[in-house]
C-alpha cells in the first residue's frame, strides 16, 4: 500500500468557539450564492442554541425507535450522536513516539497523538493534524490499524498506524512533553487509556507487516477509565 503522507504547519492554540479556523482556500467550500446552491448542501443542520431548548421536549419521533429532543414549535429534532476521535501511532527506528498529556483527563500520562475529527476533515487529515499540533509530527500514514467503540462517552476512535517523514517532533500547547520509546522502555503504569494500551500492543503486533483489516476493542473491554 502508498503511504499517504499529510503535512500541517503548526499553529497557536485557540479558543475553538470564538476563532476562526485556518482554512486552505483551495480546499475551502464554494460559497453559496444561491438558495439553490443552498439545497445541495450536505451538511446537517446545526442543533439549536443551548438557551432555546425551553421549548424541546423528550419524545419519541415518528417513525424513529429512539427517544429524542424535539421542538415544540417547529418540530426540529436534535440528534446526540457519538463524536469520531481520530489519531495515529507513530514508528521511526523500532521505537514509537507518545506525548504527555498536559490538560484533563489524565494530565501527566503518556498517550498517542489523538482528539476530536473537525466538520469537513478526512479521519486521515484528522489524524495527521493531530498529530502535528500535539506532537510537531509530520506523518506517513501506513492504513488504519484499529476502530473502538466507547460506550460510556459515546465516541468512536480511529487510530491509524504511521511513521515519521522527517524524524523531527516537539511538543504542542496540549502536551508537557514528547518523546520516542523503544517497546521496553515504554512507561506501562503511565499510559493514560484503556485503548492506548491496546494500540500500542497491536502496533507490536502489526510492526514491519502489511495491516489486515482492523483491530477493535479486546473481547469484554469497553474503554472504561478512571478519570484523573
Amino acid at each position: 500500500m502508498r503511504a499517504a503522507t499529510i503535512a500541517f504547519p503548526p499553529r497557536a492554540l485557540r479558543d475553538p468557539d470564538t476563532d476562526d479556523r485556518d482554512v486552505d482556500p483551495a480546499a475551502a467550500p464554494a460559497a453559496v450564492n444561491s438558495d439553490e446552491d443552498a439545497s445541495q448542501m450536505t451538511s446537517p443542520l446545526k442543533p439549536p442554541a443551548a438557551n432555546s431548548f425551553a421549548k424541546f421536549e423528550r419524545r419519541t419521533p415518528d417513525g424513529d425507535a429512539m427517544s429524542r429532543l424535539v421542538c415544540t414549535d417547529c418540530g426540529h429534532i436534535h440528534y446526540d450522536n457519538p463524536k469520531i476521535v481520530t489519531g495515529a501511532v507513530i514508528g521511526h527506528e523500532g521505537k514509537v513516539l507518545l506525548a504527555r498529556r498536559a490538560i484533563h483527563p489524565r494530565k501527566g500520562f503518556w498517550t498517542i497523538p489523538a482528539g476530536y475529527l473537525e466538520e469537513n476533515e478526512t479521519v486521515e487529515a484528522g489524524a495527521a493534524r493531530e498529530c502535528m499540533e500535539e506532537a510537531g509530527a509530520r506523518i506517513a500514514i501506513d492504513g488504519l490499524l484499529a476502530v473502538y467503540s466507547i460506550p460510556r462517552i459515546s465516541q468512536v476512535q480511529m487510530i491509524y498506524r504511521a511513521r515519521l517523514t522527517d524524524g523531527a517532533f516537539s511538543a504542542g500547547p496540549e502536551s508537557l512533553e514528547v518523546a520516542l520509546f523503544a517497546w521496553d522502555e515504554i512507561p506501562w503504569a503511565e499510559i493514560a487509556f484503556p485503548s492506548v494500551h491496546w494500540t500500542l500492543n497491536y502496533w507490536r503486533q502489526t510492526e514491519g507487516q502489511a495491516l489486515g483489516a482492523p483491530f477493535g476493542n479486546p473481547p469484554g473491554e469497553t474503554g472504561d477509565a478512571t478519570a484523573r
